[in-house]
């Protein structure tokens, strides 16, 4: 038997721990002979706990988590996730004392009376690292430690003993980057027909030897295969809409014709999901089908995003150098420690911690990243390392690109490259598209987004930070060079006076509107306020109002705002030319980069003049007859009844028509593909309901309707059990708008669950209050709960903590369900607060109108259902429970749930003896619990 391992001397230093279970604190005082801590850990109250971390910085983990539990928000101490993000920076770990332990090899704490012993050792642990001569990270750690002294960062001093200073000195950041590679362009593909036999065959390889054969997966990639196939007629792509169940496998179903299709044509496919949980797991299933990387070091698989989720060098040069202040300068050096090591940029679920931005409050990860489309290309010095660039640069050479639904639909729409535009495309979470494309096609001119656009147009103003540059700064060489194009430039910047400036939404609270197009927002303001009808200025929310019937003041105020618009437009469009003119005859001093500079520069004006362009056709048809294709708006945006926007809003009535102009037309071959593709009332027609009849909502959002194909009309049912596996209740004796007895009702199935529980609520409110009700109660029985809007966790670690813990539970809105990926025990059971009906705002309503009243509701609703149902079996193993707290759910909705699942209308107490017994019997003790008197659907 070998002996335990050793464990690192705890660090002299008090620790503090807070829970809604309580708090704990522990001395730090040191053991006889000088070494480690001895002191004891005792429960304390909270005002103790306040002042002990107010008197000396105590040992803590994820201080804002810890302030919040407090309600002390200006805590400080010795943030035992700042170390680890510095000692081990893109390394993954979960946030919370289980997550640390397990990190660094520590037992984990058998409750919270033993977590602040945990913070001793786990200091302990990280400074034992800093000792290691092995010590992987320790490039640019002691520099790093210098800067974060002067900072006084509270760490520096603890860390300094132990970081011994390197014999050279060390590289900075920036020079030890590796810089990117120009590569000739990649050929457009061969065209070739893929064997069934291959298919087969590579498919086999991806699963591997002695893997599970599913006729339903084999059938899916034969299925998929056909969108490889060589097109017959411009416009008239393969299009493919293929319904897999959960478990069929569809990952490599679609990964293995997409392989054999890139290695025998030498083309590129674009893999689109709507979450970063698919993406990641993307990632990982094509190790399976390619390597790392190819002899010549090229990436064959790369992850893309948009712009703003890369960490933008130069705004991280910025900030070092004295653009942050305070804790966002050191936030900028810790992520300058990760930049050192990361894969490959990604901030924004990438392997940048997703809890280290929720250490520092403020927006600082976002203003490190390119937010406002002001890149100047070529013309950064970091440009030959820049992270985006890189991302771009591989992608046009890799076998299969990662993207989100967004990013695809922008680039095939304004891609800086018409050639690199992706010809294959499979979506996956393809029950997204439609809302993806609802939000690419739309037009919004609000003053957030105006006074973007004057950022971008005029740069810094007064006492603003940062290396925000305007027009004349990033084109200042062409200016000198070409008269018209200076006189364009200036045109343009006096013109951007017209828009909105900071303060905007407080002079127009106080009716002091300045320039015509923040004289336009008070004129929307006034009227979206004057003609509210639904109760939402009382309660807090946004209101909005139909852009029909329109007072006379706001009419002319559009028309005074569109005229400004055009004449930022003008100057613009005569700057392109400019620019164009320059490139066709370049002068001697031109050089590539140069060029590319200018060619960036040509890609964001014919962005803003776009946006213009919409913005100007928005407001010219205020005032006239409606068009019925789009769905026009007023909106003031509120949150807890305070205003942060207000905006006139114009949206595609059917967003699919764009989509299928823009994405699919100009494309050789396409697939969607989701569990939940049709709409299961269709289904439960069995043979009765045609293929038409269960793919009519299918092909409507997925713009296969306005193309000239039939589309391919594939469906894989899921192997797993449902009948055995799952039950559906119908919880009957919760009263809506009972929220002591919702509160109530979830605190008891969360106990009768032990944990494991995935709550989704329908409206925020609801589910803070219902948070504030159980949370302590439950955290003194060891049964954490995580609520989203409350904890101050992004959502995605929040699904980490989740899914690490067992005994935890989680809330959250409705649309949780989507970033949620829990296979195994710690998901077994889910609870709907109720029905989640639409939200009856102007867009659905228009919507519900045109696509067949209550019916279109109901194809919602059952859409909903099925996807976070979706989130209980993940895997064969899965088994748990589906509650609605509904007393009135309607039959007509219970199609949603997968055919065998047995659905039983209960009350609570029931439900209760069901979930502790498990499906099947086979749960937290006791036989099965008959249905009692509810009857089965």
């Amino acid at each position: 038997m070998s002996p335990p391992p050793t464990l690192p001397d705890p660090l002299a230093l008090p620790a503090l721990h807070a829970s809604h279970g309580g708090h704990w604190l522990r001395a730090g005082g040191v053991r006889a002979g000088g070494q480690g801590a001895n002191g004891a850990t005792n429960a304390v109250s909270k005002g103790d706990a306040i002042m002990a971390a107010a008197d000396t910085p105590a040992l803590l983990i994820n201080a804002a988590l810890v302030a919040s539990r407090l309600g002390y928000p200006d805590l400080s101490g010795l943030d035992l996730l700042e170390a680890f993000a510095f000692v081990h920076p893109a390394r993954f770990c979960v946030p919370t004392p289980r997550g640390l332990a397990e990190a660094l090899g520590l037992p984990v704490p058998e409750n919270d009376a033993a977590v602040p012993e945990l913070l001793q050792r786990a200091a302990g642990a990280l400074i034992a690292v800093c000792r290691d001569p092995e010590w992987f990270e320790r490039e640019g750690a002691w520099s790093a430690l210098q800067s974060l002294e002067r900072l006084r960062w509270p760490w520096a001093q603890v860390l300094r003993p132990h970081i011994a200073k390197p014999e050279t000195a060390e590289r900075w950041l920036f020079a030890r980057l590796p810089e990117w590679e120009e590569t000739g362009e990649r050929p457009a593909p061969r065209q070739v027909e893929l064997a069934p036999e291959a298919i087969a065959a590579q498919l086999a390889r991806l699963t591997g030897e002695g893997a599970e054969q599913r006729d339903g997966q084999r059938a899916y990639a034969q299925d998929a295969a056909r969108i490889f196939a060589p097109r017959s007629a411009p416009g008239r792509p393969h299009l493919a809409l293929a319904q897999a169940g959960t478990g069929i496998g569809k990952t490599l179903g679609y990964l293995a014709p997409a392989s054999l299709w890139a290695a025998q044509s030498g083309g590129t496919v674009w893999v689109s999901t709507f979450t970063k949980n698919l993406q990641r797991q993307l990632r990982a299933e094509s190790r399976r089908a390619w390597p790392a990387r190819r002899a010549d070091g090229s990436p064959p698989v790369v992850v893309r995003k948009g712009r703003e989720n890369y960490l933008c060098l130069l705004n991280l040069e910025d900030a070092l150098q004295g653009g942050f202040a305070g804790r966002p300068a050191i936030l900028a050096h810790l992520v300058a420690r990760w930049g050192a090591y990361t894969r490959d940029g990604d901030m924004i679920g990438g392997d940048l911690p997703g809890w280290l931005g929720t250490l520092f409050r403020k927006r600082g990860i976002a203003a490190l990243t390119d937010q406002r489309g002001e890149c100047i290309y070529a013309g950064c010095p970091h440009y030959r390392k820049c992270f985006i660039e890189r991302a771009a640069r591989d992608s046009a050479q890799a076998d299969l690109v990662i993207a989100n639904h967004a990013l695809v639909m922008v680039n095939a729409a304004r891609a800086r490259d018409p050639n690199q535009r992706p010809t294959r495309l499979i979506f996956d979470e393809g029950h997204h598209v439609f809302d993806a494309a609802d939000s690419t096609f739309a037009a919004t001119l609000s003053g957030q987004e105006t006074i973007e656009l004057r950022r971008w147009i005029m740069g810094p103003e007064k006492e603003s930070r940062g290396r925000r540059r305007g027009l004349s700064a990033r084109l200042a060489d062409i200016a000198s060079y070409d008269e018209a194009g200076a006189e364009a430039i200036a045109a343009a910047c006096k013109a951007g006076h017209l828009l909105p400036s900071d303060g905007w939404l407080q002079r127009l609270a106080d009716n002091a509107s300045f320039g015509p197009v923040e004289a336009l927002l008070a004129a929307v303001r006034t009227a979206t306020y004057a003609r509210d009808e639904s109760g939402g200025i009382d309660a807090g929310y946004g209101i909005e109002t139909e852009a029909a019937g329109l007072p006379g003041d706001v009419i002319e105020a559009a028309s005074n705002a569109a005229e400004a618009l055009a004449s930022i437009r003008v100057p613009l469009i005569r700057l392109g030319g400019r620019l164009e003119a320059i490139l066709a005859e370049p002068p001697d001093w031109l050089d590539a980069q140069g060029r590319a500079r200018i060619e960036g520069a040509r890609f964001a004006l014919a962005w803003r003049i776009d946006l213009l362009t919409a913005w100007e056709a928005l407001l010219d048809r205020l005032g006239g007859p409606a068009d019925p294709e789009f769905v026009d708006w007023l909106a003031v945006d509120r949150s807890d009844a305070r205003e942060f926007d207000v905006a006139i809003h114009r949206r595609w009535l059917d967003p699919m028509k764009p989509f299928a102009r823009v994405v699919l037309e100009p494309a050789h071959g396409v697939m969607l593909t989701s569990a939940t593709l049709t709409d299961r009332t269709a289904e439960s027609m069995g043979d009765d309901g045609s293929a038409q009849e269960k793919w009519a909502s299918a092909i409507q959002r997925s713009g296969a309707a306005h193309v000239e194909v039939a589309p391919l009309l594939s469906a894989a049912q899921s192997p797993f059990d449902y009948a055995a596996r799952a039950e559906v209740l119908i919880v009957t004796d919760i009263a809506k708008g009972d929220l002591p007895a919702l509160a109530g009702a979830y605190a008891r199935i969360i106990e009768a669950s032990g944990g494991g529980v995935l709550g989704l609520f329908t409206a925020i409110r609801r589910m803070r209050a219902v948070h504030g009700r159980i949370a302590d109660r439950l955290a003194r029985a060891g049964l954490p709960v995580y609520a989203q809007h409350v904890d101050p966790i992004d959502t995605g670690t929040l699904v980490d903590i989740f899914r690490d813990d067992p005994h935890a539970s989680l809330i959250g809105t409705d649309a949780l369900r989507d970033g949620v990926d829990v296979p195994g025990h710690s998901l077994r059971c889910v609870v709907m607060e109720q029905v989640p009906w639409p939200r009856p705002d102007i867009l659905h309503k228009a919507r519900r109108l045109a696509g067949g009243g209550s019916a279109y509701d109901d194809r919602i609703i059952r859409a909903k259902l099925a996807q976070a149902f979706g989130r209980l079996i993940r895997s064969k193993d899965d088994a748990g429970h589906f509650i609605v707290l509904s007393p009135a759910f309607p039959s007509r909705l219970l199609s949603a749930f997968p055919k065998g699942t047995p659905v039983l209308r209960v009350t609570l107490d029931q439900a209760l003896q069901r979930v502790a017994a498990g499906v099947g019997g086979a749960g937290v003790g006791g036989a099965s619990v008959p249905a009692g008197g509810a009857f089965q659907t």
